[in-house]
């Protein structure tokens, strides 16, 4: 009997996982699905990015050393870094495109959205720093009265949960910092606490001074350096090939746990919020889609004659089921950097290079899905953001999502900073809490996805200048 291909065991696992979870949820098995489902989810993400930051700093060496000047690492870092600010801009306008022709935020009754305006105006009223985005004024409104009492009662009795308030706590710790602390942050006091902290930018600080200092060496001692980087590069790698043997089980665990974990202890919410969290979703979802599937192949139908639609999307399919699983492009990039050396033939330099790079810096369906969630929760509480506040949005959640965690759901602190930016509510971000994480699935796709054409395009590129030189 033939075996069944691992990328459709996969998809298997991904289904079986759903229908468990609705399964679990109507028989009431939450406690049960979170002892004794749910850990080995987390072992799998765990033993991912065990592997992860090994494999992201001798993967940098590695292709640093390989590479055979310093001239050409300047050129790859700088069209690196440019290509992923322009694919994430890209990203964040189509976002906004469609949110601004949808509006999710106006499906829901006029009754609900003017209960939320008077929720902003209460909220302007005690932050009277923040400036008040329009002229209107539904609190000078005689016949919201009794209205607006009951939405004080209702806002001084909830108040923010502790989720929200620590994410708004991570916020302002990072808002606090100086305007050169993220340049001063990049570089790190001491390595080994750089690893064990997960510091990815330090880490890949560290790799590109380690590598460039390599290229420099003379060969005698370079050589040696040089075989051990690629040894142990290697030896990673072959631990990714034997974790992603287990892939399938570990999938089910994830995707299970993580959805019942999502539903609670009921699945029926207030029905004027579902609506606009429906909605909402699907917006992000479909700009998510083109971004991933349209986009991006476009992308290398222009620039990398060599591959068609079909083969890059068929070469990167199990680092994009491997991203909706485990929500991080960290924990994904072992399997990032396989499908992209193995199925789309990008040289290692460049993808050990490239790929751990754009896992940390580049996050194109985090800043999209920033852009989308701002609009759609302005639109939901009656305000029209302008063009020039909407191409704040544009600018912070770019400079945002540079640095920012690979790891699930670190684009709700990101998101804090660019509502912040234009003046609206951060404890906003409470409203979407709920359909986040599946939603964290999805972006997450499409940061992976976003890495490969990256390294694809600058491999092509590449090989275009040694032919003219």
């Amino acid at each position: 009997m033939k075996k069944i291909a691992l990328h459709w065991q996969v998809i298997i696992a991904l289904v079986l996982g759903v229908l468990y979870a609705v399964f679990a949820v109507n028989m009431g098995w939450q406690s049960v699905t979170k002892a004794y489902i749910s850990p080995f989810g987390d072992i799998f993400i765990n033993l991912l990015k065990l592997i992860a930051v090994p494999l992201v700093l001798f993967s940098i060496i590695t292709g640093i050393g390989s590479l055979k000047n310093i001239k050409q690492l300047g050129r790859v870092g700088v069209k690196t870094l440019l290509i992923y600010v322009g694919t994430t801009m890209s990203a964040i306008l189509i976002g906004l495109f469609l949110v601004n022709l949808i509006k999710p935020g106006e499906f829901t009754s006029n009754e609900s959205r003017l209960e939320k305006r008077i929720e902003y105006e209460l909220w302007l009223a005690d932050n009277p720093h923040v400036i008040s985005l329009d002229e209107i004024s539904e609190l000078e409104n005689p016949s919201n009265e009794k209205l607006i009492i009951e939405v004080q009662k209702r806002v001084s009795a909830t108040g923010i949960s502790s989720a929200v308030q620590d994410k708004i706590d991570k916020a302002n710790n990072n808002k606090s910092k100086g305007p050169l602390a993220p340049i001063v942050d990049i570089v790190p006091k001491n390595v080994i606490v750089a690893l064990a902290e997960m510091e990815m930018l330090q880490i890949i600080f560290f790799a590109i001074f380690f590598g460039v200092v390599l290229v420099n060496l003379n060969d005698k001692h370079a050589k040696p350096v040089r075989e051990l980087m690629e040894g142990l590069s290697e030896l990673f790698v072959a631990m990714v090939n034997l974790i992603i043997k287990t892939m399938p089980f570990f999938v089910f665990a994830l995707m299970s746990g993580s959805l019942v974990e999502a539903a609670g202890e009921n699945m029926t919410k207030l029905k004027e919020q579902l609506l606009f969290l429906g909605h909402y979703s699907w917006v992000v979802v479909l700009a998510l889609f083109m971004v991933a599937f349209i986009f991006y192949p476009l992308l290398i139908q222009l620039f990398v004659k060599r591959l068609s639609i079909m083969q890059f999307l068929k070469g990167i399919s199990k680092a994009q089921l491997t991203a909706f699983s485990t929500s991080s492009s960290m924990a994904t990039l072992p399997v990032t950097m396989e499908c992209v050396h193995d199925n789309l033939k990008v040289p290692k330099p460049i993808s050990s290079f490239v790929l751990p790079i754009g896992a940390t810096v580049n996050m194109d369906g985090t800043s999209l899905y920033q852009a989308i969630a701002v609009v759609a929760m302005a639109q939901f509480h009656m305000i029209d953001l302008s063009f020039a506040q909407q191409m704040i949005i544009v600018l912070t959640a770019t400079l945002a999502s540079i640095g920012a965690a690979a790891v699930p759901s670190a684009g709700l602190v990101l998101m804090i900073v660019v509502l912040e930016s234009v003046g609206l509510n951060p404890a906003w971000i409470a409203i979407i809490l709920p359909v986040d994480r599946i939603l964290d699935m999805c972006r997450t796709v499409v940061n992976v996805t976003g890495d490969a054409t990256v390294s694809t395009i600058i491999a092509a590129s590449e090989q275009t200048s040694e032919k003219s030189n």
